[in-house]
């Protein structure tokens, strides 16, 4: 009866092994989706060796939401909000889990601190809950620190790196300090400025507030106000002399963004982009005595243009002016590496990977 049926049994046992093999490949897929505060973004990635960040973007789409405005406003989301967003969420994740079939704990949906802030945030949340049966986490504002240092720095690196991330309100990021008996501390790095609000404390320091978006008297107002951001910078770095003796400094956020896509000018493959102080002085240079150069830049360039829809001159002045002062401030920087975490949307995602790997201790 065996001999007789061998063939079907052939072929069952090799379906049956495709399929394991198969079912078993997808447990390093791992999807993420974010209701962000200006946008909704979506990642699927492939993850090979999450201790040292060795990962494949397999899909990424955004769609922009100006979710911040409109909560500041009103200090709820709109009808509109609500609706385009259940049934993005929704729609994408069904994508998801009809292309990639991977284990439902490796989807995780997310939405930033500031929607603790809207009054019906629960009315967006029942709706996506009740079409897809999963949950939307709100990310906590205490732990966003960390959960930047988790994402952007290689767990390779957490003992000998720290990480800056420079926002639109706020640059903020840390490192993690060894203890005895393999135990972790993290330690916070805070500065309150950020792109946003350094460009709105130079320009509250214009007399004649005609001549607010005068560039020339921008400039020359921002150039005043570094001796007051650097020496906040200073006393951020004098408050945490173990960073000295970090070997990496890794850097996400915008202003980082907008400076390596604008200065570099080239599809960058890897995660992890190595710039120096040098290019940022020189990009320094280009922003404020040649800008046209990015101009036309970015009628070429996607990417540029993307950068330059996204901030003004005068907003890319002084996130370089943060990114100089940093960089400026670090102690025995020329013996430092130094690299942009050019994924930044996968940040958040790349730490919950982390947190539930066995490989990596994120007990901090």
């Amino acid at each position: 009866m065996l001999k007789k049926n061998k063939p079907q049994v052939l072929i069952f046992i090799l379906l049956n092994l495709f399929f394991s093999i198969n079912s078993f490949s997808q447990k390093s897929l791992y999807a993420g989706i974010e209701i962000g505060r200006r946008a909704i973004k979506v990642s699927v990635l492939d993850v090979n060796n999450i201790k040292k960040a060795d990962y494949k973007i397999l899909y990424f789409w955004t769609e922009r939401i100006n979710f911040a405005e409109h909560i500041d406003k009103t200090g709820e989301l709109t009808q509109d909000d609500i609706d385009r967003t259940s049934t993005i969420v929704v729609d994408q994740l069904k994508k998801i889990r009809a292309e990639y079939k991977m284990p439902e704990e490796n989807i995780f949906l997310v939405a930033a601190p500031l929607f603790t802030s809207a009054r019906n945030i629960d009315v967006l949340r029942n709706k996506i809950t009740s079409q897809i049966n999963k949950d939307v986490e709100i990310l906590n504002v205490n732990e966003e620190a960390k959960t930047l240092v988790k994402g952007a720095i290689p767990p390779v690196d957490y003992a000998n790196a720290f990480l800056l991330d420079i926002g639109a309100q706020t640059t903020k990021g840390g490192y993690i300090d060894e203890l005895k008996d393999d135990k972790l501390e993290f330690i916070p790095l805070e500065l309150n400025f950020g792109t946003m609000t350094l460009t709105d404390a130079v320009q509250k320091t214009v007399v004649n507030q005609n001549q607010v978006n005068d560039m020339s008297v921008y400039q020359e107002k921002s150039f005043d106000f570094n001796s007051v951001l650097l020496k906040k910078v200073k006393e951020m770095f004098d408050k945490n002399p173990l960073l000295s003796k970090k070997e990496k400094m890794y850097l996400s956020g915008g202003a980082v963004w907008a400076f390596a896509t604008l200065y570099y000018n080239e599809n960058v493959k890897e995660h992890y982009v190595a710039l120096s102080k040098e290019d940022v002085i020189n990009y320094d240079a280009i922003l404020k005595n040649n800008f046209t150069k990015f101009t036309t830049l970015a009628k070429t360039n996607k990417e540029a243009a993307r950068v330059l829809t996204t901030y003004d001159q005068k907003y890319l002045i002084s996130a370089n002016n943060i990114l100089l002062s940093c960089l400026e401030s670090i102690p025995d920087l020329e013996k430092k590496k130094i690299y942009f975490v050019k994924e930044g949307q996968t940040i958040w995602l790349i730490s919950y990977i982390a947190d539930r790997s066995k490989k990596v201790n994120t007990n901090f």
